[in-house]
């Protein structure tokens, strides 16, 4: 072609990218691979292959981990640990190191990323790799900082951490370089189909001298991951699908492991009228065309108000079919191939059982390619729009309204992110906050840094990725609360002396309620003399507080200042009574009760002054724009509540209604009757109905109904240790988040838990 034709016909390449390099350091590496455990390359069992997606090449052979190297690699990581953790100057050092590594061997990495999992050179190499880099060199900064802005933390200790194939080095930088950065060493396991680039990784760990044993990676399927999850670590942290995560949550079940975990998405993609047309059919190609579909925050619910979406769809369509589909190391192609025939059939199958809306397909190669398709017309229910197909598939439908749209783009399970088109930043501002997710890009998508958190809410997981916010899942308090030894409410025989009921009742939406059982048990004091009943709360008056929370949803949406207020009254109200509570705990404890009830003040004087207080941040993120870490409530949270009568409730409820959370509590169960008594203390401080409600009785009775009710959000647990196994097997059902110590933390690490943090991306200029 002459330069006349091209700039007449703008025709692209090809132009291919060389892969000599990589096809050459897998000959010296004779295309076989072992473990790296302790340092050093384990002998190459060949148990499997891996692959080059678009030409069903095999690249190497692989070893399929047995029990004994994940034993190896966390014994190897155990013995590192400690000396790891000593130095933060010395880790900074090290994760610089890395970085710069991973730039100088950038192009070698981008290329044998691409052979292995099929993406686009051009995404490896300009996304990809340098994300990886960024969060090496913004987490060595981490650890030089730990000592002197984390004075209060330390590191876990051995992190097991297991990865997807989806984006198989970006994903191991953000496992990996906030885990070293804090003190902890790591096994890590990619996924069977993309191990090169985490074992070019691990040869790159020996020629920068990173001792041994601070990293570990073992090859292998999902029964190597199994073994890891069984495995003495002190914390999981998981990046997959969903089912996956589930079966994991229920494997820690009681465990004590810290988790952290970053699953499906089935995320809306939002186009109000005012927009931008052109840009947000661009923005769209990389939402949801980007990796080939293969991402969990891809936008593949695509809102488009009603008005403009003819014009959208077709002008969608238009720009589908300029995407360049075919070798992905040709710099001129778009979509590459599809990582595996499993997962291309997988997404075949999905499309070719739909019987609605209108679909529209381009052309895709022959092989391991799938053709980007738009499915208009569905409705919200529909199986394509609720289950994700990890792939370049994008669904439609239209809406009206904004307070439609925010209806639309949560109904879903998942919470991972969400995209906003509007030329009206008071409106963008408006939907951002309403919208269930971990992340909302107003005007963009896909933009991530490791300055700020990536991570999301319901079945999309909980913890965050990158950030401050990232950095708490890999840490603990270097003064956690104790385990307090068990205690037994006293027993006794006979009656009250006085006839009239002292029967105390549930609290549930502002009233005192009997108990559903009809049942209630005698409190009786240290000496057996009887003090009063309480009712035994069961799981349907679990169900009648967790609906009573549900009908005070406004209370997240008040004021800081507000919340403080009414926190302050509560703290009035106590004080004028606490003669009288200090008499409660001393006859139901045997114990002086004033310092205890002092402390109760103390606490809600605490969180009213954190009310409006805890704020968010921006984030220093490289873009012209800004990401608001907004810190925003769990919702509901199901509590047991600790034996100690006062201070056991306050120190539960303050926290959560102060960040705007609901609360079921389950009062101390040896000695309920100082928490009853606040009742009446609830009740004369302008709280609205349903923000606290407290329930009495057996917490083994609720324990495994918190855990799994699945309109509870989060459940905590100061209580009997026993309780944390049924506690966290239900909370899998719906992945919500738990807190399971002998007792409430310190305040921050209090607040933490009663807030979700959403990064909201905005950026500005013409």
């Amino acid at each position: 072609m002459t330069v006349k034709d091209i700039l007449e016909t703008m025709d692209y390449g090809p132009a291919p990218e060389s892969a000599n390099d990589a096809q050459a350091w897998l000959d010296a590496k004779n295309r076989q691979f072992g473990h790296f455990i302790g340092g050093e390359f384990t002998t190459p069992t060949q148990d499997f292959t891996s692959k080059n997606p678009a030409t069903g090449e095999v690249l190497a052979g692989l070893s399929q981990a047995r029990q004994s190297d994940v034993d190896a690699a966390v014994e190897a990581a155990r013995k590192a640990q400690k000396a790891w953790a000593k130095s933060g100057h010395t880790r900074a050092k090290y994760l610089y190191a890395l970085a710069r590594a991973l730039q100088k061997h950038a192009r070698l990495f981008a290329v044998l990323e691409t052979l292995d999992n099929g993406k686009p050179i051009r995404e490896s190499r300009d996304i990809d790799i340098p994300l990886a880099q960024r969060h090496f060199y913004h987490h060595a900064g981490f650890a030089q900082l730990m000592e002197s802005e984390l004075p209060d933390r330390k590191a876990l200790g051995v992190c097991g951490q297991i990865i997807p194939w989806n984006f198989p080095l970006l994903m191991l930088a953000w496992k990996i370089a906030p885990a070293l950065a804090m003190g902890n060493t790591v096994v890590l396991k990619p996924a069977e189909y993309t191990s090169l680039t985490a074992l070019l990784f691990a040869e790159i760990c020996t020629q920068i001298g990173l001792p041994k044993g601070v990293v570990n990676i073992v090859t292998g399927d999902g029964a190597v991951g199994e073994m890891i999850t069984a495995a003495d670590v002190d914390k999981l942290a998981f990046t997959g699908s969903t089912d996956v995560g589930r079966i994991i949550r229920k494997k820690t079940a009681g465990s004590g492991k810290a988790l952290s975990l970053e699953l499906g998405g089935k995320s809306p993609y939002i186009v109000f009228d005012d927009a931008d047309i052109d840009s947000a059919v661009e923005g769209l190609v990389d939402a949801i065309w980007f990796n080939q579909g293969q991402v969990c925050c891809a936008g593949s619910r695509l809102l488009v108000q009603e008005g403009i979406a003819d014009t959208f769809y077709r002008k969608l369509k238009s720009r589908m079919g300029g995407l360049r589909i075919g070798d992905p190391l040709d710099k001129c192609i778009d979509v590459g191939a599809i990582v595996d025939p499993v997962q291309r059939a997988t997404i075949a199958e999905m499309v070719a059982a739909n019987t609605e809306g209108d679909t529209y397909q381009t052309t895709a190669p022959e092989g391991c390619f799938y053709p980007p398709t738009l499915i208009t017309g569905l409705t919200t229910s529909s199986r394509l729009m609720q289950e994700e197909i990890f792939g370049p598939v994008l669904v439609s439908t239209t809406f009206r309204t904004p307070a439609e749209v925010v209806a639309m783009a949560n109904d879903t399970r998942y919470g991972l992110a969400a995209t906003v088109w509007t030329e009206n930043v008071n409106l963008a501002l408006e939907i951002a906050p309403k919208l269930v997710a971990g992340i909302v890009w107003v005007n963009a998508t896909n933009l991530m840094d490791a300055a700020a958190g990536f991570g999301g809410v319901r079945e999309s997981g909980h913890g965050r990725e990158g950030g401050w916010e990232g950095l708490s899942s890999y840490t603990k308090a270097k003064d956690a609360p104790k385990p307090a030894k068990p205690v037994t409410a006293f027993t006794g025989k006979g009656g009250l002396s006085d006839p009239i009921d002292r029967t105390a009742k549930l609290y549930i939406g502002g009233k005192q309620t009997r108990p559903d059982g009809g049942y209630s048990r005698g409190v009786y004091g240290p000496k057996g003399d009887a003090l009063g009943e309480v009712s035994l709360a069961n799981r349907k008056d679990l169900r009648n507080a967790v609906e009573a929370a549900h009908k005070a949803k406004g209370w997240g949406s008040t004021t800081g200042h507000l919340r403080a207020q009414i926190l302050y009254y509560l703290a009035e109200n106590l004080s004028a009574r606490a003669g009288e509570f200090a008499d409660r705990i001393k006859a139901m404890t045997g114990k002086q009760g004033k310092d205890e009830v002092e402390a109760a003040i103390e606490t809600l004087f605490t969180y009213a002054a954190w009310a409006d207080k805890f704020d968010g941040q921006v984030h220093g993120v490289p873009i012209r724009g800004v990401a608001l870490a907004m810190k925003e409530p769990v919702g509901v949270i199901a509590a047991l509540c600790d034996p100690r009568p006062l201070a056991g409730l306050i120190e539960v409820v303050a926290p959560a209604i102060a960040m705007g959370n609901r609360v079921i509590a389950a009062a101390s169960e040896p000695f309920p009757l100082a928490a009853t008594d606040f009742i009446q203390v609830m009740e004369t401080s302008d709280l609205p109905a349903g923000v606290i409600n407290l329930l009495t009785g057996d917490h083994s009775a609720l324990a495994s109904h918190m855990g799994a009710h699945m309109d509870v959000d989060a459940v905590w647990s100061f209580a009997d240790a026993s309780h944390a196994t049924a506690i966290e097997t239900g909370a899998a059902l719906n992945i919500k988040r738990t807190l399971i110590a002998p007792a409430p933390l310190a305040p921050k690490a209090m607040l933490e838990a009663a807030t979700e943090v959403k990064n909201i991306w905005v950026p500005y200029g013409e």
